[in-house]
């Protein structure tokens, strides 16, 4: 896998992710075993998802479906389908769901630029969906970097660069201008797939 910059690999794809997207982390998880079957090196995009939302008028599932709650009942039902069938059996809910992501995204833009970002986001990915820690929180985004190593407080304080706030907004925007309204998305050059359901029909694309 890549967490940006140049890719050695012969094919390559990219995947827009937010650490507080659940099923980004899901994505997260089973992506070493895709691209080893795959053969494709995933090149990780980090964007608001907040802001994503925001500007294609996207809601949750949960909103958009509250008058239908079979619909809401069959998503949670997939949801843990999927982790069942991978095995992640770390996953817990985070009980500060939903989370202000805009601190922990932009310290990753940070840590991208000092060639940290596999790190971090490991980090980031386990405290949000397997130690329910709250990310919302820019001493504990200081602290879980810190637990693996990293200089948290260095990496925090570098997120107020106005070259990293613009480097996120840029992601986010262009995301937008591709198509993307949610998390997770990916694309294989230019061809958009949403959702961990999609990894089957990347997997084609790829091929």
């Amino acid at each position: 896998m890549s967490f940006g910059g140049s890719d050695a690999m012969h094919k390559s794809f990219e995947f827009l992710f937010d650490v507080g997207g659940p099923n980004g982390y899901l994505v997260h998880r089973v992506l070493p075993r895709f691209c080893a079957e795959t053969g494709a090196s995933a090149v990780y995009v980090p964007v608001l998802l907040g802001g994503l939302m925001k500007a294609t008028n996207n809601r949750p599932p949960w909103q958009v479906y509250a008058d239908v709650p079979a619909k809401v009942a069959y998503e949670r039902l997939e949801f843990n389908r999927f982790i069942a069938a991978n095995g992640l059996s770390k996953f817990r809910m985070n009980p500060h769901f939903p989370p202000n992501t805009l601190a922990a995204m932009r310290t990753l833009v940070a840590a991208a630029r000092a060639g940290q970002m596999a790190p971090a986001v490991e980090a980031m990915m386990a405290a949000m969906w397997e130690d329910e820690r709250n990310l919302s929180d820019r001493a504990e985004i200081a602290a879980v970097l810190n637990e693996v190593g990293l200089d948290g407080a260095a990496l925090v304080a570098a997120s107020d660069d106005p070259d990293v706030k613009a480097e996120l907004v840029s992601n986010t925007e262009r995301a937008v201008a591709r198509g993307a309204f949610g998390i997770p998305t990916f694309f294989a050059g230019d061809e958009m797939f949403f959702g961990k359901e999609r990894l089957a029909q990347l997997a084609a694309a790829l091929s």
